[in-house]
């Protein structure tokens, strides 16, 4: 019979024919198969978790009743939040699980160990399968801690060698063809199921193969031009959201801390990373990845609608995932030198940590307030203490303001008046800075006439009245202070 290059090797959807099963599948179907029992299916992306729980639910015959819900759809959040409060019975099958809100799923994973404790032939609470991405299964405990015992926690790794090859094979087989030297398929998908599904297709389309040949037909592999066929099917779907993540939520020539950050995701081998331990271990885009994990980059995901179908990130641990092989496949072979043209980005400069960091006295802290907030609106990094108070527990503040002040930061503003003139802190931050007068790098603030040893007279900063009790002041803050710095820096 005659199979469709489509049906055969499939890249949407549920593989009919070239379906493997992962090692721990009938582990997996055991506890399916068990009433109430709550199961936790994790893996990375492509690992095929999504696929293998619904051939588990095959598996169950036409008699399973079980319902399948999404967290990235709104109407499914709904549906998976009554189920938490009405706790009617039956399978519940909910993806992406991690994406719910914190409170949901805490209220699941206590849904789950009622469940758990239901005693044999009694079971009345919904039997839940969570289905998520690496560490959901620990965070679950976590919010539980005494459920772990009782649930089913099951990782899908990726496919070894003999698994692609049986997928491989199988596919071959169906189409009547033989492809000489597979094993670079292997190697370039590293086990990622759906990706090798995706080289395959892409494959045999280039060789026009669209469906079972006559005769058997052998073809070979060149793997540079595959991978570039690859990367121009993925361009049309992906580009503009990657474009857009690079871009930021507001466009500057010299902002491009996102354009580091995925450019060094691109050459992890998991597409789930921990952002902490990616500055820690890469000294190189330290600064631009801590520029972004606190605040900046949580934002940007929620308010650009491209970027938030591509990238997941959690600003609680830190842990940035792409979720979809295909845009992980796209964002490691990317050329980054053309999306740099294309962004409009300048040639790259020093990789600082802050753009701006702010000094001030302890009366003017209103207005280092309005100024952080406003900067932090226009999507630049500003170094502010009340900002990453929990960032530095444990340290020394003036060893971190030392490195900050005098390095870690492209420009320095300091608020200039009397009362900064004999503050211990002010005074201390202002040695750290002095060096950097003389390059242009301080702007200085005058809000009275007061004078610095160190800074110039004829230093060309801006002139502030200062005063609180004004309803507008706020208003000029934006207009006479921060319009200016963004222009400083090519906003």
């Amino acid at each position: 019979m005659k199979r469709l290059l489509e049906e055969v090797f499939v890249t949407e959807g549920v593989p009919q024919f070239t379906f493997v099963q992962p090692p721990n599948f009938n582990d997996i179907f055991l506890d399916l198969r068990r009433p109430g029992k709550p199961l936790i299916i994790e893996g990375q992306s492509g690992t095929g978790k999504t696929t293998c729980i619904t051939k588990a639910v095959e598996k169950l015959g036409s008699g399973a009743s079980v319902v399948s819900l999404s967290a990235r759809k709104a109407e499914d959040v709904t549906r998976i939040t009554e189920l938490v409060v009405n706790r009617q019975g039956g399978m519940y099958v909910i993806d992406d699980f991690h994406r719910l809100h914190s409170d949901l799923q805490a209220s699941l994973a206590d849904l789950a160990k009622l469940a758990a404790e239901q005693p044999e032939g009694e079971v009345r609470l919904p039997k839940l399968v969570l289905v998520g991405i690496n560490q959901v299964g620990s965070e679950l405990i976590h919010l539980v801690p005494d459920v772990a015992k009782r649930v089913g926690i099951h990782r899908i790794q990726l496919g070894r060698e003999e698994d692609i090859q049986k997928l491989i094979l199988t596919g071959c087989e169906q189409l009547n063809i033989a492809i000489e030297n597979w094993k670079l398929l292997f190697e370039e998908s590293r086990g990622d199921y759906w990706l090798t599904q995706h080289l395959c297709q892409t494959l045999c389309t280039g060789q026009d193969i669209l469906e079972t040949q006559d005769t058997p037909r052998s073809i070979s592999i060149n793997l540079a031009s595959l991978r570039a066929r690859v990367v121009d099917r993925l361009r049309s779907a992906y580009h503009e959201g990657v474009k857009q993540f690079c871009r930021g939520r507001r466009f500057r020539p010299s902002n491009d801390p996102y354009f580091k950050l995925l450019r060094a995701i691109g050459q992890q081998d998991s597409s789930i990373i921990d952002l902490n331990e990616l500055a820690n271990a890469n000294a190189d885009v330290r600064g631009s990845v801590n520029n972004v994990k606190e605040h900046r980059l949580k934002v940007l995901i929620a308010e650009k609608p491209e970027c938030e179908k591509l990238f997941y990130y959690n600003a609680e641990t830190k842990m940035f995932a792409i979720e979809d092989p295909a845009v992980f496949y796209y964002v490691k072979h990317l050329n980054w030198e053309s999306l740099r043209i294309d962004c409009g980005f300048r040639d790259e400069s020093r990789d600082y940590e802050y753009e701006f960091a702010i000094s001030f006295a302890g009366e003017n802290r209103a207005l280092a307030k309005s100024i952080a907030d406003n900067i932090e609106i226009l999507d630049a990094s500003i170094f502010f203490d009340e900002l990453f108070e929990n960032n530095f527990l444990g340290k020394a503040w003036g060893n971190s303001f030392r490195e900050i002040f005098a390095k870690k930061c492209r420009l320095v503003i300091c608020l200039l008046d009397k009362y900064y003139e004999t503050k211990i802190w002010p005074t201390f931050e202002r040695e750290c800075f002095l060096p950097r007068v003389p390059e242009g790098e301080v702007i200085p603030i005058y809000l009275d006439e007061t004078k610095f040893v160190g800074i110039p007279t004829d230093t060309v900063g801006i002139k502030f009245d200062f005063d609180p009790s004004k309803p507008d002041w706020e208003s000029d803050v934006v207009d006479k202070i921060v319009f200016r710095l963004f222009e400083r820096i090519g906003g």
